[in-house]
C-alpha cells in the first residue's frame, strides 16, 4: 500500500502534496453534481442520483488522498470506486425492468461483494487485489454495454463505445502508472516541469475515468429512459459538454 503512495509523490506544496493529481479530480466532482441535480429535478429514478453522487464521492475521496497522501484518505479514494461501480452495475442490469422496480437479490449480491472486498482489502492491503476486483466490475459493465448496443439499441453504439473506450483507456493508463511507477518518476524528473506535468498518467486516469464514468451514466440513463419511453435527447452545454434531457415522467 505504501508503494502506491510513494509513486504518486511529485510536484506540489505543503497544502497540496500532488497538485496535478489533486485538481484533475474536479472532473469527477462538478459534472456529476450537475447530473445529480438534473436527475433530481427531472424526477428520475433514485438509482441514477446515486450513480452521479457515487462518482462525486470518488472524486472527493481522491482529492483528499492526493492532497494529503495519507493512508486513510487512500481508502476514501479506492473503496468508493468499488461501491460506485456496483451502483453502475445495478443501473445497467436493471434498465429493462418496470419503473421503480427493485431487484433485492441483485442488491444483496452487490452489497455482499462490496463488503467482502472491503474486509479483505483492509486486512490484506494489496493494491493488485483492489485493481482486480474493480476490473471484475468494469468487465461486467463492458459485457452488458456490448449486449445493449448489439442486440437492443444499436443506434446507441456511439455513446456506448465512446464511454467504454474513454474509461478503458484511463484504466490502462492507471495500470501502466502502477506497474512502471519508478521508471515514470525517474523519466519525469529529467523533463521540464510543464512536460512532466502533462505526462502524469495518474492525472490522466482521473480525467478519463471521470469523463468515461459520466458518459457511462448518460448511456445507462439514455437506455433506461428509452425503455420507459421518455423520449430522451442529448444536449451539449456550450457546445461541448453532453447532458440528457427527458420529458417529465409525470406526463406519462
Amino acid at each position: 500500500m505504501r508503494t502506491r503512495i510513494l509513486c504518486l509523490s511529485g510536484p506540489g506544496s505543503p497544502a497540496i502534496r500532488t497538485f496535478g493529481n489533486t485538481v484533475s479530480n474536479l472532473i469527477m466532482i462538478l459534472p456529476p453534481l450537475y447530473g445529480a441535480v438534473q436527475t433530481f429535478n427531472d424526477g428520475l429514478e433514485k438509482r441514477y442520483l446515486a450513480a452521479y453522487l457515487g462518482v462525486t464521492v470518488v472524486g472527493l475521496g481522491s482529492w483528499c488522498f492526493h492532497m494529503t497522501l495519507q493512508y486513510e484518505m487512500q481508502l476514501l479514494d479506492e473503496l468508493p470506486m468499488i461501491y460506485s461501480c456496483c451502483v453502475f452495475v445495478y443501473c445497467l442490469y436493471e434498465c429493462f425492468k418496470v419503473k421503480n422496480s427493485i431487484n433485492y437479490p441483485l442488491i444483496f449480491l452487490l452489497v455482499l461483494f462490496s463488503l467482502i472486498v472491503t474486509v479483505v482489502y483492509l486486512r490484506w492491503k494489496e493494491p493488485v487485489f483492489h485493481q482486480v476486483m474493480y476490473g471484475v466490475l468494469v468487465s461486467s459493465l463492458v459485457l452488458r454495454s456490448v449486449y445493449i448496443v448489439t442486440w437492443v439499441y444499436p443506434w446507441l453504439r456511439g455513446l456506448g463505445y465512446t464511454s467504454l473506450g474513454i474509461f478503458l483507456l484511463g484504466f490502462l493508463l492507471w495500470n501502466i502508472d502502477n506497474i512502471f511507477c519508478e521508471f515514470l518518476r525517474t523519466l519525469r524528473a529529467s523533463m521540464p516541469p510543464v512536460v512532466g506535468a502533462v505526462t502524469q498518467l495518474h492525472a490522466w486516469w482521473h480525467i478519463l475515468t471521470g469523463l468515461g464514468s459520466y458518459l457511462h451514466i448518460l448511456f445507462s440513463l439514455y437506455t433506461r429512459t428509452l425503455y420507459l419511453r421518455y423520449r430522451p435527447k442529448v444536449k451539449f452545454i456550450l457546445g461541448i459538454w453532453p447532458v440528457i434531457l427527458v420529458e417529465s415522467p409525470k406526463t406519462h
